[in-house]
């Protein structure tokens, strides 16, 4: 349990972050009122919060912004990439100001409320940053009272008691239910108008381990009729829809602890030779079913603006990253490569078998938000099913 002296709240402070060292930085809070506790991240993203706070990638964790003018544009039916916010909270440095966007259709404040998340503004992000790459991703409570009554010992002892994300199967917590999907690319004035008409388009099934809208907007985009299943599809769940291919989504938690359940219909799947592609978790979880493992990262990639060399030709993609596991290079067996390494740490962002049509990579193509470098990868899958 807790074993410090805490300080006291100063005058103004209507939000806390309490860390499980016993660090306590306070500010203003809003959006929904309470306490959440989770893994505190940060994210690197200059745009798209609206679309980050929605990634079910985040479930579990708190997201410092490091640029600081978050929730100026407000809120939108269109920038989500999940039904709710899955990110518990953020933390901010400036106040959210009034929305400032043709698009707005309620504030970021507003919004925050009425899905329960919390927000905390008027804190060095810089130097929260800082502390995250140099000590790794802290377990942490984010707190918000009106009335800036806070048990600081009761918080720091809830962020002690959390067991963080190593272990943690979140993906049966975000998963959806089974749907076709027919939404694509998005227009403005139209919205997500693109739709896969072709009665000849290759069948797509994406097992659902928490992804983002606009992954499957992508596929479909592509020339694919997609049909999504939940995380606890079976082999014979898949099979039984007849597909082309599959597509293993991104999604939050430990990567070796949903694969309890995802691995053994992946390694069927690979047995049957069914074209394969992964995203993220999925990517993760491709890896283990070849034999590889996955270890925690220190601190993990979140942002729009990672460089990711491809390996076959040396060009290099700038990439939206969300991941705090990573696949263990030195595992992979002999009949699986390495396609991409990140230019930042070299770690393994892509993995691609040489004797079947299976590949996946750690970043996300899809973006939302981020650079479009990696579209093409939507192509040559759906391309390679026809």
């Amino acid at each position: 349990m807790a074993n410090a002296s805490y300080p006291t709240v100063p005058k103004g402070a209507t939000g806390v972050l309490v860390l499980a060292d016993g660090s306590v930085i306070f500010g203003r809070g809003f959006g929904a009122t309470g306490a959440e506790v989770g893994e505190l991240c940060f994210h690197t993203a200059m745009t798209g919060y609206q679309e980050i706070m929605t990634d079910p990638s985040f479930a579990g964790q708190i997201i410092t912004f490091t640029f600081p003018h978050i929730g100026n544009v407000g809120t939108n039916l269109d920038d989500i990439e999940a039904d709710t916010p899955w990110a518990l909270g953020c933390v901010v440095r400036e106040d959210v100001t009034a929305p400032s966007n043709f698009r707005n259709v309620e504030p970021f404040d507003q919004w925050l409320k009425e899905h329960g998340r919390i927000g905390l503004a008027g804190v060095d992000t810089r130097a929260l940053t800082r502390r995250i790459r140099l000590a790794g991703a802290p377990n942490a409570v984010i707190a918000h009272d009106p009335s800036g009554n806070f048990d600081l010992k009761a918080l720091h002892e809830q962020a002690l008691r959390w067991p963080g994300l190593e272990g943690m199967d979140l993906a049966i917590e975000v998963t959806g239910e089974k749907r076709d999907w027919a939404d694509g690319g998005w227009a403005l004035g139209q919205g997500y108008h693109l739709k896969a008409t072709k009665p000849d388009a290759p069948h797509v099934v994406a097992i659902d381990y928490g992804a983002k809208h606009n992954i499957f907007r992508n596929l479909v985009k592509a020339g694919a009729k997609v049909t999504v299943l939940p995380a606890t599809a079976s082999y014979e769940d898949v099979m039984g829809l007849q597909p082309d291919g599959v597509f293993l989504s991104n999604g939050p938690g430990d990567p070796a602890a949903t694969g309890s359940y995802a691995v053994p219909v992946i390694a069927a799947l690979l047995t049957e030779n069914v074209p394969i592609f992964g995203i993220c978790l999925g990517h993760q979880l491709l890896a283990i079913a070849a034999g590889a493992s996955t270890l925690k990262m220190h601190q993990g990639h979140r942002g729009a603006n990672h460089p990711v060399k491809r390996l076959e030709d040396g060009v290099v993609e700038i990439t939206s990253m969300n991941h705090g596991f990573a696949v263990d290079t030195s595992t992979l067996p002999e009949n699986v490569v390495e396609t991409h390494t990140s230019l930042f740490d070299g770690s393994n962002c892509g993995i691609a078998f040489t004797d079947k049509n299976a590949f996946s990579v750690q970043y996300h193509p899809e973006a939302s938000p981020g650079p479009q470098d990696s579209f093409y990868l939507f192509r040559r899958f759906v391309e390679g099913l026809k």
